[in-house]
């Protein structure tokens, strides 16, 4: 059975994607399309940060984007040298806290330590960081994506932990969006599931699915990353067949392993 995931494919240089492998092991055939474009922004802003770790609190990591933010930044010589030299140390006194494996494994590739990656979500890494922070503490740094949700900001702000939100990238639909799922639907057929992996990529993509699916769309089984992918999907009208236990290929590929199943229990 088929399987379109809706998401951008892992950097060619690190091997497999791991959804496509862990979907294999199921003998599920896994097919990505790229949904999203990224615009980064207000780099300078975020390095004229970056240099004064005794400003805050700590950093708070969301999105694998805006640990390319930060990469970014340090591609520059003298920028990289001082990070490596001293920054780096200075940042890992404070906590970095982090969703997901994803983001939490580029964390360490910039030499930080991620704290609270198996939180799987902004709502749980929220009550992560108020059970270690005190309130009225020094802010933490939040380099975010402009389309973020309020729950993380939200839940500090009201048992008094600051944050400090920094806009450093856009999402925008990926150019050739529509043609890749035009392209995929004559070529492959219909999928027995569609998996999304952002409220973003429901904005972008659902209509387009539905038109190409046609009668067939209440057959397709439609799968979320997480929480707030399955409730934008729910808002739409969609049935959400499986959301994954965390943001993980292993926990998705089960999910979706137990929703094809016939019986489908």
């Amino acid at each position: 059975m088929k399987v379109l995931l809706l998401k951008d494919p892992k950097d060619k240089d690190s091997g497999p994607d791991p959804y496509i492998k862990e979907l294999g092991s199921y003998s599920l055939e896994a097919t990505l399309i790229p949904v999203l474009s990224f615009e980064f922004i207000s780099l300078d802003s975020l390095f004229e940060k970056l240099p004064n770790p005794e400003c805050y609190g700590g950093l708070v990591f969301t999105s694998p984007r805006a640990l390319e933010a930060i990469k970014i930044c340090l591609k520059e010589k003298s920028k990289k040298e001082a990070w490596s030299k001293s920054l780096k140390q200075m940042w890992n006194i404070k906590p970095t806290y982090v969703v997901g494996k994803a983001t939490a494994s580029l964390v360490e590739e910039i030499g930080l330590i991620p704290q609270g990656e198996k939180s799987g979500n902004a709502e749980k890494l929220a009550e992560y960081i108020c059970s270690r922070e005190k309130p009225n503490s020094s802010a933490l740094l939040f380099p975010c994506g402009a389309l973020k949700r309020e729950v993380l900001p939200t839940v500090l702000r009201e048992k008094g932990v600051p944050l400090e939100s920094l806009t450093v990238y856009q999402t925008t639909q990926h150019p050739d969006l529509q043609q890749s799922l035009s392209s995929y639907f004559s070529q492959q057929g219909i999928p027995a599931s569609v998996v999304f992996f952002s409220p973003s990529g429901v904005k972008f993509c659902l209509q387009h699915i539905q038109k190409l699916s046609g009668d067939w769309i209440n057959q397709v089984k439609f799968a979320a990353i997480g929480p707030s992918t399955a409730q934008a999907l729910e808002a739409a009208g969609i049935p959400v067949s499986c959301t994954a236990g965390s943001p993980t290929p292993q926990d998705l590929a089960a999910g979706i392993h137990r929703a094809l199943r016939p019986q489908n229990c």
